[in-house]
């Protein structure tokens, strides 16, 4: 499917146009200067008579990227939900049938869905999500790991050795993360997600931690938050909008959905942080950011503009109003709820539907 023939609510960013992470600088496209450096680094690795086991890392890890780099380059500017879970859950359970229905439906919203390609949860977010809207990152394992018949022998699916670029990629390449019950690895997964959000080192993104209707996994783990992490001062009240526990499919496809209702994405320039947003906010709407949000700002006040003169390198999004504001890089949670503020105009209820784009 086409950029062109995609809904809206399933166009993301031409990655291919921007850098990474949000907060690196605007440059242009040409790259000689960093290819240059990666040459450079490698010879300094020769003169550093670097261990061998250490450069087959090294080399294996760059392969595996550039692959993968290569395989969803022609998918970026379509958005993407992973679905991470339990391998180990059969297709008659309720967790399974959950992702299944989640992943049917977020594809009906034209967005892909990319998972680690094995079974259980993930055999079930491909099997919903159907071949087409499917892409898989498998991982190397001596046991439990083997393609799924809905993304085995698909040119969309890549193989990979090593956790952490399998990780990267997944965060990477998804404009929503969806976690149903797992074991270690879900638990790492959806941990680190937040960690890397809290962190401003991952661009903000909506986080759904999903139970089936009469599950309570993600409710009890909610609970040892309450009880050691908030109560413990370990994290902020705030840091709990960071992510959203629910029983319900449809409030995890509209938890995605809504994020990117009025807002689109994010660019650091400089020392501004600048949101593009589908519609311009109402002056009545953006007095009551000014009011509510004034605690995260360093200086000045929030202000629409155009986009930036350093912004010139994305004319995609160059039709896009911005929201530009001094932000303290600190009060992350803070951040995603201002996020929720702009997708719900003052005076609508919380079932208010989203613009059309």
């Amino acid at each position: 499917m086409r950029p062109n023939d995609l809904p809206a609510e399933a166009i993301g960013e031409d990655e291919l146009q921007r850098p990474q992470p949000a907060f690196d600088p605007l440059t242009t496209n040409d790259s000689q200067d960093l290819l240059r450096v990666m040459r450079h680094t490698i010879d300094r690795l020769d003169h550093d008579k670097t261990a061998r086991g250490d450069l087959k890392l090294l080399s294996r890890t760059l392969r595996e990227l550039r692959y993968a780099f290569k395989v969803f380059r022609p998918f970026r500017r379509r958005r993407k939900v992973t679905i991470f879970g339990s391998a180990r859950t059969k297709p008659d359970h309720p967790d399974y049938q959950s992702a299944e229905e989640f992943a049917r439906r977020m594809a009906g919203h034209g967005w892909m869905v990319v998972t680690g390609a094995g079974g259980g949860i993930m055999e079930a977010g491909h099997r919903g999500a159907g071949r087409e809207a499917s892409m898989g990152l498998n991982i190397m394992l001596p046991f439990e790991q083997s393609a799924n018949e809905y993304i085995e022998g698909d040119p969309k699916l890549v193989t990979l050795k090593y956790f952490f670029t399998r990780k990267l990629m997944f965060l990477k390449e998804s404009s929503a993360i969806v976690c149903a019950p797992g074991g270690f690895g879900t638990l790492d997964e959806a941990l680190e997600t937040l960690t890397l959000v809290q962190t401003g080192k991952q661009t903000m993104l909506p986080l759904v931690l999903l139970d089936h209707p009469k599950g309570d996994y993600w409710a009890d783990l909610q609970k040892f938050f309450d009880r050691q992490l908030l109560r413990g001062g370990m994290i902020s009240p705030e840091d709990v909008s960071l992510y959203k526990v629910t029983n319900s499919v449809q409030e995890a496809v509209d938890e995605v959905l809504g994020f990117y209702c009025v807002y689109h994405s994010m660019r650091y320039v400089k020392n501004e942080l600048v949101f593009r947003l589908k519609e311009a906010l109402t002056d009545e709407h953006l007095d009551q950011i000014n009011t509510e949000f004034a605690d995260i700002l360093v200086k000045g006040t929030f202000r629409q503009g155009e986009p930036l003169p350093e912004e010139v390198g994305e004319p995609d999004l160059a039709p896009l109003p911005r929201l530009i504001f001094h932000f303290n890089r600190r009060n992350l949670g803070r951040l995603r709820m201002l996020i929720n503020a702009i997708n719900q105009r003052p005076g609508s209820g919380p079932d208010a539907d989203c613009p059309s784009v």
